[in-house]
């Protein structure tokens, strides 16, 4: 797959997908952990893949031209 996702945004998506994450630990037992938790591992994922399905769908890239 073509990487569409630059540098800082990877980093962003990863630090806010733990952040996430981390809220399982935080509220166990809460009814809205799985929501967060989906969207926190597709964070974590489109961050360490660099490529974002979104972005593809719309023609985006925050990535730099090299």
């Amino acid at each position: 797959m073509k990487m569409n996702v630059g540098t800082i945004d990877r980093a962003i998506r990863v630090v806010i997908g733990l952040a996430l994450l981390a809220l399982y630990f935080v509220y166990p037992g809460a009814w809205w952990l799985w929501i967060t938790s989906i969207v926190g591992v597709i964070l974590v994922a489109t961050g360490a893949v660099g490529t974002c399905p979104i972005y593809m769908a719309l023609g985006m890239s925050t990535r730099q031209k090299e």
